[in-house]
C-alpha cells in the first residue's frame, strides 16, 4: 500500500512538472510572439527616424507619404501576431472586440480626414494652374487674382483618437494570449494615431492635429526610440505643420506675381510654377490611391469581422 501511495505520488509529480514546463514553454512563445510584433513596429519607426535626420525635410510631402506606408505595415503586423499565437477574433473578449471595432471605425475616418484634404489641396492646384494659363494668354491683371498662396483646409472637428488602456494592462502576473492581443491592440492604436498626427498636420498645414494625437503614442515612440517625438514635434510645430512642396509652389506664385507686378519677363517664373505644378499633382494624385487602398482593405477587414460576429449569434 505504501509503495502505491509512492508510485502514485511519483506520478503525479512528474505530471504537475509536465503541465508546468508545458505551460512555461507556451508562456515563453506568447512572449516572444508579442516581443516579435513590438520589436517589428519599432525597426519601422527607427527607418522612418533615419530618413527624419536631416530635419529640414520635415514635414515634407515625401516624409508624411512614408509616415502613411508605415500604417498598413504596422496593421498586418498585428494581423499576423494573431495568426502566431493561434487566437482568432472569434475567441477575444468582447471589451478587446469593440477595441479592435473602435480603432477601425477610428481609422476609416482618418483616411476620409486625408481624403478630404488632398481633395482640397487638388483643387487649389487647379486654380493655380487656370491662372497659369492666363498668364500664357497674356490675361495678366486677370491671372493676378487668382495667384494666391495655397490656404490649407482645417479640420472640422478635433482628433482625439485614444485607445482604451485599460485593455493593456496585464490582468495576471502569467501571460495569456488574450493579455496578448490587448497589449498589441494598444501599442497598435498608440503606434497609428502617432503617426496620423504627424500626417494630419502636414496636409492641413497647422501643428494642432499633431499635437492633440500624439498623447496616443508619444510614450510609445520615446520609450522605443528616444527623441523622435521631440523631434518631429519641434519641426512640425516649428514650421507650423506646412508641408515643405505646399512653400515652395507658394513661394512659386509669390514669384510670378512679383514678376507680373513690376512689369517684368514672367516666362522664366511662369515655367518655374508650372514644373512646381507638375510634380504636385503627381505627389497628391499618388498619395490619394494609396489612401483610397487603405480605406478599401480596412473597410473589407471590418466588414468581414461584423459578418463573423453577427454569423456567431445565429
Amino acid at each position: 500500500m505504501i509503495l502505491l501511495v509512492q508510485k502514485f505520488d511519483k506520478f503525479y509529480s512528474k505530471l504537475e512538472n509536465f503541465h508546468h514546463q508545458k505551460h512555461n514553454h507556451q508562456s515563453q512563445a506568447l512572449t516572444a510572439s508579442l516581443e516579435a510584433f513590438k520589436s517589428h513596429v519599432s525597426n519601422c519607426l527607427n527607418k522612418l527616424s533615419l530618413s527624419s535626420k536631416s530635419g529640414l525635410e520635415i514635414p515634407s510631402f515625401s516624409w508624411i507619404q512614408q509616415c502613411f506606408e508605415l500604417l498598413p505595415i504596422i496593421n498586418h503586423a498585428f494581423a499576423k501576431l494573431v495568426v502566431a499565437i493561434d487566437y482568432p477574433v472569434s475567441k477575444w473578449e468582447a471589451a478587446s472586440v469593440d477595441e479592435y471595432l473602435k480603432y477601425s471605425l477610428n481609422l476609416l475616418e482618418l483616411c476620409n480626414s486625408i481624403s478630404s484634404s488632398l481633395s482640397h489641396l487638388g483643387k487649389a492646384r487647379l486654380s493655380l494652374a487656370h491662372a497659369l494659363s492666363l498668364v500664357e494668354n497674356s490675361s495678366l491683371s486677370l491671372a493676378l487674382k487668382h495667384l494666391k498662396p495655397i490656404q490649407p483646409k482645417g479640420l472640422n472637428k478635433e482628433l482625439r483618437f485614444q485607445g482604451n488602456e485599460e485593455i493593456g494592462k496585464p490582468r495576471c502576473p502569467n501571460i495569456s494570449k488574450q493579455a496578448v492581443i490587448d497589449q498589441a491592440l494598444v501599442v497598435m492604436q498608440g503606434m497609428v494615431f502617432w503617426v496620423c498626427g504627424i500626417l494630419m498636420s502636414g496636409l492641413v498645414g497647422e501643428a494642432k492635429p499633431y499635437l492633440e494625437m500624439r498623447s496616443s503614442g508619444g510614450r510609445f515612440v520615446d520609450s522605443w526610440l528616444p527623441g523622435l517625438d521631440l523631434r518631429a514635434s519641434e519641426v512640425i510645430v516649428e514650421r507650423n505643420g506646412v508641408l515643405k512642396e505646399v512653400k515652395q509652389l507658394d513661394d512659386a506664385v509669390a514669384g510670378l506675381a512679383a514678376a507680373i507686378g513690376t512689369g517684368k519677363s514672367s516666362d522664366e517664373a511662369a515655367e518655374e510654377l508650372k514644373r512646381r505644378l507638375e510634380v504636385f499633382e503627381k505627389l497628391v494624385e499618388g498619395f490619394g490611391k494609396e489612401v483610397d487602398c487603405l480605406f478599401n482593405k480596412v473597410l473589407a477587414g471590418r466588414n468581414q469581422l461584423l459578418n463573423g460576429l453577427g454569423q456567431q449569434k445565429q
